[in-house]
């Protein structure tokens, strides 16, 4: 259509409005229709870096010791006797039947196991690792 189609075609609908005896006007209304989209701004890179330190580590470490000593006795005894500690020496009886007329109990010895304790310092370099997050924007 050309402007002066469209000029007429305008013209005939306002006489025709204008018959009635009544002016029309026309109104236009805008509509506005919102849309989201994604977009890509930028990038994100995220990893772990590993980092190894030395530290001195200290302790106490603890060794133990048993000495044995064997105590000769010699001596009858009526029953055995019990396995006792003395202090901190284990006390363990030795018995031995003899052939005699009758049976008699012989403490033969006696052996005296004693548990000491020795304590020395103790130090070593050990590697200790740690992990650290490293974000870069691309």
């Amino acid at each position: 259509m050309t402007p002066e189609e469209q000029g007429q075609k305008s013209d005939k609908t306002a006489e025709k409005i204008q018959d009635k005896d009544q002016i029309v006007v026309p109104l236009h209304a805008e509509e506005v229709s919102v849309a989201k989209r994604r977009v890509i701004t930028g990038k994100v890179k995220i990893g772990t870096v590993t980092r190894e330190s030395e530290q001195l580590v200290e302790g106490l470490l603890e060794h133990e010791h048993v000495e044995i000593e064997r105590t000769p006795i010699g001596k009858p005894v009526d029953k055995a006797p019990p396995v006792r500690e003395e202090g901190d020496t284990l006390i363990i009886p030795i018995l031995e039947e003899i052939v005699v007329v009758e049976r008699r109990l012989l403490l033969k010895e006696e052996i005296r196991v004693r548990r000491t304790c020795e304590k020395q310092p103790y130090q070593e370099r050990v590697v200790v690792r740690k992990q650290e997050a490293v974000i870069t924007r691309i």
